[in-house]
């Protein structure tokens, strides 16, 4: 007597009961797999992105702001500060080193940013053609850039405005570039390096255009109190100091965590973030909603176990004279017994496979999303140790449904229920 064989017939002659189990099962364990993948690679990400970086200073405004924007680089910065301020800090005998970052503009949804050499290296990446750029408007881009928009060593590009496709063209400077970097599955994958000087270049031919346009304007009423004064008006004011968006530090002692953010937040116009309290509240914040669905997953999941267990019961009751007459013919009463257990380990499993297949296309939707939005991917689909955990956690279930049946299957009275039917 084939026992496997029997288990999936017996499933197959209840398709209605089967199928709500299945369902049920799939739907709990796709919930709680998606989420612990999704919360996975995000913590992967916020981890690989804020390595090496301390404390993050930059305009006044929202702490996290300036941490997405400044690390994660999927926000908007809430302005510029001074970099003669900044290289003050830089200069303070509790910073390691510190590392400028200017940035405004985009190419096709990427952020160009204006840095120096040590951005690349805070993520140990290094350049996989070409080199690392020299001079102002010469670029090395990471290699999600170079993959996703086909670019090439050589290639040359105008920016635009803003990092919304459509913004306005800055096609008076083409960026031309000289190398592109590994992949590190970090945020320097989505970026478009160059010197700090680009960012001043362009920005400051903005200025210039803005200026031209007011000068126009006031010129007449210029020309009218020269004729009445015989003097001429000149410009005397000198240009603008220089400033960055934002600059990443790194302390040279655990002191540092403790003087300097108050410090710079008292005493600067700075203000001072710490990414690993950003980011933990960040996590709490999402928690929350976490742990509601994965307690609404749990919860499907014991509804689909109650189901499971009400469809064995059933169909025993339906089969109790097919399973006394299987004892007349030789059948044990543990044969029977791993008969029904097995259609209960039979239904869960297939639910878990079933919820882990369905759990990855929801990520594969998920990540195609936030790559369309951020640029960020999710890579490595395993099977992680908390989704084994769920695994052990189904046949469990699958194991106490069928438990009662199965005890009820061992206490069969050949006589009687043959009598009785």
């Amino acid at each position: 007597m084939n026992i496997i064989k029997l288990g999936y017939r017996n499933m197959a002659d209840r398709p209605l009961s089967t199928l709500l189990s299945l369902l049920l099962l799939t739907l709990g364990v796709g919930m709680i797999a998606l989420l612990l993948q999704v919360n996975r690679h995000i913590q992967q990400q916020m981890e690989n992105n804020v390595r090496g970086i301390d404390m993050v200073v930059g305009a006044k405004g929202s702490p996290l702001q300036l941490i997405l924007s400044a690390v994660y680089h999927i926000d908007a910065p809430s302005g510029n500060i001074s970099l003669h301020e900044a290289e003050q800090l830089r200069k303070n005998r509790l910073v390691a080193s510190g590392i400028p970052l200017s940035y405004g503009d985009s190419y096709k949804g990427y952020r160009i940013v204006g840095t120096d050499h040590q951005y690349p290296e805070l993520y140990k990446t290094s350049v996989s053609k070409g080199r690392l750029w020299q001079e102002p408007f010469e670029v090395t881009i990471g290699a999600t850039v170079a993959q996703n928009l086909g670019l090439e060593i050589g290639d040359t590009f105008m920016g635009a405005h803003g990092m919304v496709e459509g913004s306005e063209i800055h096609d008076e400077y083409a960026y031309q570039i000289v190398g592109i970097l590994d992949y590190t599955n970090a945020v320097v994958d989505q970026l478009i390096l160059t010197a700090t000087e680009s960012v001043w270049a362009v920005h400051h031919h903005e200025e210039e255009k803005s200026e031209d346009h007011a000068e126009e304007e006031s010129h007449a009423h210029e020309s009218a109190d020269e004729e009445h004064t015989g003097t001429t008006t000149h410009d005397d004011t000198q240009g603008s100091e220089r400033e960055i968006t934002a600059m990443l530090i790194r302390f040279r002692s655990p002191m540092a965590m403790v003087q300097l953010p108050r410090m710079v937040n008292e005493n600067t116009n700075m203000q001072a973030a710490v990414p690993a309290y950003e980011t933990h509240r960040l996590f709490s914040l999402m928690g929350v909603g976490v742990d509601t669905l994965s307690t609404i997953a749990l919860v499907i999941m014991a509804v689909s176990g109650l189901s499971v267990f009400i469809s064995l019961y059933n169909a025993l009751k339906d089969r109790q004279y097919e399973m006394a007459l299987m004892r007349t013919y030789g059948a044990t009463r543990w044969q029977l017994v791993r008969l029904v257990l097995q259609e209960g380990l039979l239904l869960t499993g297939s639910g878990f496979l079933l919820g882990i297949f369905f759990s990855r296309v929801g990520l594969l939707l998920i990540s195609g999303l936030i790559e369309a939005r951020y640029h960020y991917s999710f890579s490595g689909w395993e099977i992680i140790r908390e989704e084994w955990q769920l695994l052990a956690v189904s046949l469990v279930i699958g194991l106490l449904a069928s438990l009662l049946p199965a005890i009820r299957t061992f206490k069969i009275n050949i006589s009687k229920t043959l009598a009785y039917d």
